[in-house]
């Protein structure tokens, strides 16, 4: 009876050694099932609080405006209102973007991420659009990127920032939505 005792408690430990898994290959599991069980938003719902998704996995729907005709390893896609798109880069298991997806529906799983143009660059940018206005005489295209840049100046003091985002989505994976 001893011997079977030490037997069984001899097979539950060698068992359960030889099923251990590795921690990274725990947490890319985890991570792995976080991103099949995120409910995907629609594009303008996670342009209400993308400032609070910033380096989160999130699932988003949205429509194929573009591709990157040349590399084809970013994207941008529009919601339901068409007001609004968001850039979407190609990394994870996405090799690129076929023109092909253009008008196509995508639930895209990425990453949030933000740039930030500061006050100085927005700065600098004006002054060179100022040079560049006087020497190419290009007044038309200098005066909508001056105008971009006055909207984006109004947005910071809008809310109280000395910076001015933008967003965009390191995508990991996509589907087409039928």
């Amino acid at each position: 009876m001893k011997h079977v005792l030490t037997i069984i408690v001899l097979a539950i430990v060698l068992a359960s050694c030889g099923n251990g898994k590795r921690p990274d290959q725990t947490k890319q599991t985890a991570e792995q099932s976080k991103a099949a069980t995120t409910q995907a938003f629609k594009l303008d719902s996670l342009l209400t609080v993308v400032d609070q998704k910033v380096d989160k996995t999130v699932k988003v729907r949205g429509y194929v405006t573009h591709t990157c005709k040349h590399s084809g390893k970013r994207c941008f896609i529009v919601g339901e209102s068409k007001n609004s798109s968001i850039r979407v880069e190609a990394k994870g298991n996405i090799g690129g973007f076929n023109r092909e997806l253009i008008g196509s529906q995508l639930e895209v799983t990425g990453i949030v991420r933000e740039q930030r143009l500061s006050q100085e660059y927005l700065d600098k940018t004006e002054k060179e659009l100022a040079e560049k206005k006087t020497t190419e005489g290009s007044a038309e295209s200098c005066e909508a990127e001056s105008k971009n840049i006055s909207q984006m100046r109004a947005k910071m003091k809008e809310l109280g920032k000395n910076y001015y985002s933008i967003y965009y989505i390191d995508g990991l994976s996509y589907e087409v939505v039928q």
